[in-house]
């Protein structure tokens, strides 16, 4: 249990690891490339570690360097793999890995915890059985283990559902180039979270895989492509930008965090564009973007393609004035706890009003007291609490080294706020 210190904090700048969803992304491309890769500022956490201990299980080489990580790619052939791929509780590694399998040889089992095996995954399956790929959930419950029969996939006509996870999509876009005729993909729900399908196209762009679209309701990837090998770097992540950010917005104190600009593809960068709605100045500079707390008033925001900030802006909220309306963010439910009601109940332990129902949250603003912070291994949960904790006496945070599962320095940089 780790007690957050009321020391007053100073005006700071401070650096992010490299982006997870990135992370996750570059490792799974340059495994399928057609060389040597080299990516640097990857980050190494629990769950972007999951992912490439699952690759070396599928025969790809890699080792780390004093400039990154080297991997040699496999031109899309992979080995089978006897053992089941365990990925604890990384739902990105058991989405996006699924649909690598398909491509490998032979049966894959992919497992993880006992709350991995409540995540829904059945629309990713009942799209990869449209392609004629052997695939079933173990327990017949649309939920991993997941079970994969891997093969030469000639591609096809598909429809997705993508109103639980944008993974789904970013799963099948991936493949789809060692597809023989490639992929035709049309979402007919959703999709949640569109920066991340973003994301999962600049990687494949970046690499050298041509993608047409119409939006995000069509998709087509030509098949008998390969990833290009070369040299790519990580672009800081701003979820965990985020966190710092939120600390200067209820600290009213000034922190810049380095090598993020507006122009960043990932949806989270516009977590500044909510804090200034609510009062808080926001600077963009060439080298990062800094942000100057202030008196904070409640906001209505959409955060549909910012899931991940919602824990965070919950805490802030918590320091509004009026009451602070999140919504379409239902997919929250299924994460690694069901983040809508845990950082309800979390909040209420606060002494603030907070409601969780199907869609979202409300929360309203108020004087939060002590309390220990539950993190239902919620790495999250844990970082997003931590803010409060800068201002609020005797916020506990029980668990806090399932930071590792995503921010593993998270601590550190967080105890530099106060020098």
């Amino acid at each position: 249990m780790k007690k957050i210190s009321t020391e007053e904090i100073k005006n700071n700048t401070v650096s992010m690891p490299g982006s997870k969803s990135y992370t996750h992304r570059l490792l799974i491309a340059s495994a399928l490339s057609d060389g040597t890769c080299l990516i640097k500022n990857m980050l190494k956490s629990e769950d972007t570690l999951h992912t490439l201990e699952a690759l070396k299980q599928m025969g790809v080489k890699a080792e780390n360097t004093e400039e990154g990580l080297r991997i040699e790619g496999t031109k899309g052939v992979l080995i089978p793999s006897s053992k089941p791929i365990y990925l604890g509780n990384s739902g990105t590694s058991m989405r996006l890995l699924t649909g690598v399998a398909a491509i490998g040889k032979d049966a894959y089992t992919l497992t993880g915890t006992d709350r991995m095996h409540e995540r829904p995954i059945q629309d990713l399956i009942d799209a990869l059985k449209m392609i004629a790929i052997p695939v079933k959930s173990l327990g017949d419950d649309g939920c991993p283990p997941v079970e994969i029969r891997g093969s030469r996939i000639k591609g096809g006509r598909v429809s997705l559902r993508c109103d639980t996870s944008s993974q789904f999509l970013s799963s099948l876009l991936l493949i789809a180039p060692y597809t023989e005729k490639g992929l035709d993909i049309t979402v007919t729900h959703g999709p949640v979270s569109k920066p991340y399908i973003d994301m999962t196209v600049d990687i494949m762009e970046q690499l050298g895989v041509n993608v047409s679209r119409d939006g995000y309701n069509y998709f087509h990837v030509p098949g008998k492509q390969v990833y290009r090998h070369g040299t790519y770097t990580v672009d800081p992540d701003c979820s965990q930008a985020g966190y710092f950010w939120a600390a200067a917005a209820v600290t009213k104190k000034r922190i810049k965090v380095n090598h993020i600009t507006k122009d960043s593809r990932q949806g989270d960068v516009r977590f500044v564009d909510v804090l200034e709605k609510m009062g808080c100045r926001v600077e963009h500079e060439k080298d990062g973007i800094a942000v100057t707390g202030a008196k904070l008033n409640a906001v209505n925001v959409d955060m549909s393609d910012m899931p991940d900030i919602v824990p965070t802006l919950a805490v802030v909220a918590a320091f509004a004035e009026g009451t602070t309306k999140i919504e379409n963010v239902a997919h929250l439910k299924e994460k690694e706890s069901d983040r809508l009601g845990s950082v309800a109940l979390e909040l209420q332990k606060m002494g603030i009003k907070a409601e969780a129902d199907d869609a979202g949250l409300t929360v309203t603003g108020g004087k939060p007291h002590g309390a220990v912070i539950n993190t239902y291994d919620d790495h999250r949960m844990a970082m997003s609490f931590a803010v409060a904790g800068l201002i609020v006496p005797d916020i506990q945070i029980m668990d806090e080294r399932c930071v590792e599962k995503s921010f593993p320095d998270f601590w550190d940089v967080f105890e530099r706020l106060y020098t």
